[in-house]
């Protein structure tokens, strides 16, 4: 095989894992500038202390900056503020799948994320004007970012030889992980030593800096690219040519007639219930139900994602390992990482449900959960391109659809459940994340395929008349 160092397909991988670190950074950034956004007690009812963990921080006294606009939202308001971003997310995933297999994913993924970055630049001014601007800045940057993965499953499925799919995939959306592990402290930090709209200002114009290198540096397919070479060129049209279809239209039906789709579909749906519910809210869970302060929240807010940044990359080169050198199958690989990706996180939920105020254990068990999740994304998060490379920004954009709906209801759903913010209610949150997850993993397991599906190679129709 080519070389991996310096080749064109690993310098995609890693414009596309900064592209993706932005993304998050201006996705998440939000869950950590509202705490200091919102006037303090708008969001706690009062004397509800009996069932809340004693105060443990040693507050260092910092002159705090206190410039930063006050507003007085209540829990829900701050539930639709924080799940505004989803509504124009799922608007435009299964549109962004659809063209990328028209116009390529260069320019979708590229222009995602600069229109992303711009409102991300506009989200001060539009808290200051009201939350219906702010709840539509919001929407308008889901749409933004809604593009974004099918684009990048689009580029892949012309880009990532099969036996490096794992590896290739997991170094470009390991970026995500890593954007949130990043932007949850830096966010924390720059709220609490400058102002709150800096963390909008510094991480949107960064955004915008991405974009110019990406339209410079990268092309929508290997024969269109300028400065690869001609062997790895080569490698990847050979290791890809029984996998592409050539046909124009979409097999729309048998797509959506096909069962290892819907298996993907449901484990999608589970795994991101937990993860939504607890990139949105465990800022908020640090800070009411464990008492920690801004600035050690951000931090152990953000070690979970560290862990899961850590385990992606790891379990990308194992499976591939796996896959090429052991030869298990693609679907033992893709089943084994998804069961270990999902019940492993819901064990560990609960447990941390029910250590109560053990700091040290519940932080621990918290991590441990979302590190485990990271197997996930060489199971079924890049199955669609083991079942139909030709169609992978597509059923990406129908998988991550359905997959969008927790972030829209799970923190609304929390929220609500978390009127008094006892541990007990959290405990709640907690045993549904945790049930949602486990029946996901199992349906995964039952239903899911690793070979390229009859309707997805061309000639297709040949066979059937």
């Amino acid at each position: 095989s080519v070389p991996a160092c310096c080749s064109a397909r690993y310098n995609l991988a890693l414009l596309a894992f900064f592209g993706f670190f932005l993304l998050y950074a201006l996705r998440v950034n939000l869950s950590v500038a509202l705490v200091d956004m919102v006037e303090p007690n708008t969001s706690l009812p009062k004397n509800t202390t009996s069932n809340v963990c004693p105060e443990h921080s040693s507050t260092i006294n910092v002159p705090r900056n206190t410039t930063g606009e006050k507003y007085s939202w209540d829990a829900d308001t701050q539930g639709w503020i924080l799940g505004s971003f989803f509504y124009g997310y799922i608007i435009t995933q299964i549109p962004g799948g659809y063209l990328a297999s028209k116009i390529g994913g260069k320019l979708l993924l590229g222009f995602g994320i600069f229109g992303t970055s711009v409102f991300t630049l506009l989200t001060p001014l539009a808290a200051d004007l009201g939350v219906g601007y702010l709840i539509a800045v919001r929407a308008l940057e889901g749409l933004g970012e809604g593009v974004t993965f099918p684009a990048m499953h689009s580029m892949w499925s012309s880009w990532a030889p099969p036996l490096e799919r794992s590896k290739l995939l997991s170094i470009s959306y390991a970026g995500a992980q890593l954007g949130t592990v990043v932007s949850l402290p830096l966010s924390g930090l720059i709220c609490y030593y400058m102002n709150w709209v800096y963390v909008f200002y510094i991480f949107g114009a960064l955004g915008v800096l991405w974009f110019f290198f990406w339209m410079w540096l990268v092309s929508d397919t290997p024969e269109t690219h300028t400065t690869i070479s001609h062997a790895e060129r080569e490698y990847i049209l050979s290791s890809l040519k029984d996998q592409l279809s050539t046909q124009k239209s979409v097999p729309w039906r048998p797509i959506l007639e096909s069962l290892p789709l819907w298996a993907i579909v449901v484990a999608h749906f589970s795994y991101n219930w937990t993860f939504y519910t607890l990139l949105t809210l465990l800022p908020t869970y640090m800070k009411e139900i464990l008492q920690f302060d801004a600035e050690e929240n951000g931090f152990l807010s953000a070690l979970p994602y560290f862990g899961c940044w850590l385990c992606i990359i790891l379990s990308g080169q194992i499976a591939d390992y796996l896959r090429e050198k052991q030869n298990f199958s693609t679907v033992c690989v893709r089943k084994c990482f998804t069961l270990i990706g999902m019940i492993g996180p819901a064990v560990f939920l609960v447990a941390a449900g029910f250590i109560g105020c053990n700091y040290a254990l519940a932080v621990a068990f918290v991590t441990i959960s979302t590190t485990l999740g990271g197997f996930c994304t060489s199971g079924y998060s890049i199955n669609h391109l083991d079942i139909a490379p030709s169609y992978a920004g597509i059923l990406l954009g129908i998988t991550n659809s359905f997959a969008t709906i927790p972030g829209m209801v799970g923190p609304v759903i929390a929220k609500n459940l978390t009127h008094n913010n006892t541990v007990g209610e959290w405990q709640t949150v907690f045993y549904i994340a945790a049930s949602i997850n486990l029946f996901g993993a199992i349906f995964f397991a039952l239903f899911a395929s690793g070979e390229v599906q009859d309707w997805a190679v061309s000639g297709y129709h040949l066979h059937r008349n």
